[in-house]
């Protein structure tokens, strides 16, 4: 399937994919891509079951693997390795693509990655996620969003901006996020799964890591920096799980200096 992209830089420059997150749509990384569009060519793609993608299933993750190099392939985007960007469960699937396709990685950068969840976390996300996620106004989804992604510094411009282009208001007057429940939900038993092996993703990486994130990786720093090693840097910025939002410039001028 190809994905629904959107684009911004020059066609011909250095190719940057970013993946998003569970619930999100590739115009989260918007105000990253505007930043980096004088050199790049920087493309975000809607996972399968999210934004203007198509919904139906598999939702695994060698699909959603599939699905960005297909669309890459798709767009001609695929000459020569590229660099890649995923936050969250895109980050997860970021590097599934490296340990899949190394010949398609030049380098990774992981935003506060999913690599690896607990089967309980697995569960309560999952189970969490089957529930209507509904707001009576537009801006009672900005307030609650603040909660759901435990926000901290996150600008409400920022966040308000970005989810004008996320949240539809539907026919019983009620707003909502575009993307399936279902996909969410299956997205939380993939995030269980044992990731790859660190030997098979040896492509130079940059993890940046919320310092109040809920999301565990310090448990697989050792072993990832056992097989990188100089090749490897942790960022640590302020706030939350979501950088782009609570740590917009700390995040941007990592990601600017690893590329």
């Amino acid at each position: 399937m190809t994905l629904h992209t959107h684009e911004w830089g020059e066609r011909g420059s250095p190719v940057v994919v970013c993946l998003h997150g569970i619930t999100s749509h590739g115009r989260h990384f918007a105000k990253l891509a505007e930043r980096l569009a004088a050199r790049f060519h920087v493309v975000a793609l809607d996972l399968r079951g999210h934004g203007g993608s198509d919904y139906e299933p598999p939702w695994h993750l060698e699909q959603h693997v599939e699905d960005a190099l297909d669309t890459l392939q798709e767009h001609g985007l695929v000459e020569q390795p590229v660099r890649w960007i995923g936050h969250s469960f895109g980050g997860r699937i970021a590097f599934e693509v490296a340990a899949a396709a190394p010949e398609a990685v030049e380098r990774l950068v992981l935003l506060d990655p999913a690599l690896l969840i607990s089967g309980n976390a697995a569960l309560n996300g999952a189970e969490g996620a089957r529930l209507d996620r509904s707001y009576a106004s537009f801006d009672e989804a900005i307030d609650r969003r603040f909660e759901e992604s435990r926000l901290s510094r996150a600008p409400r411009e920022l966040v308000a901006g970005e989810l004008r282009a996320h949240l539809v208001q539907h026919g019983d007057s009620r707003w909502r996020y575009r993307y399936l429940q279902s996909a969410v939900v299956a997205a939380y038993g993939e995030m269980s799964r044992e990731p790859p092996p660190f030997e098979l993703a040896r492509v130079p990486t940059l993890v940046v890591l919320g310092e109040d994130s809920y999301i565990p990786y310090e448990h697989l720093l050792e072993a990832h920096t056992a097989v990188l090693g100089d090749e490897l840097e942790v960022v640590g910025v302020p706030g939350g799980h979501t950088v782009l939002w609570d740590a917009f410039e700390e995040t941007a001028t990592a990601i600017e200096r690893s590329l």
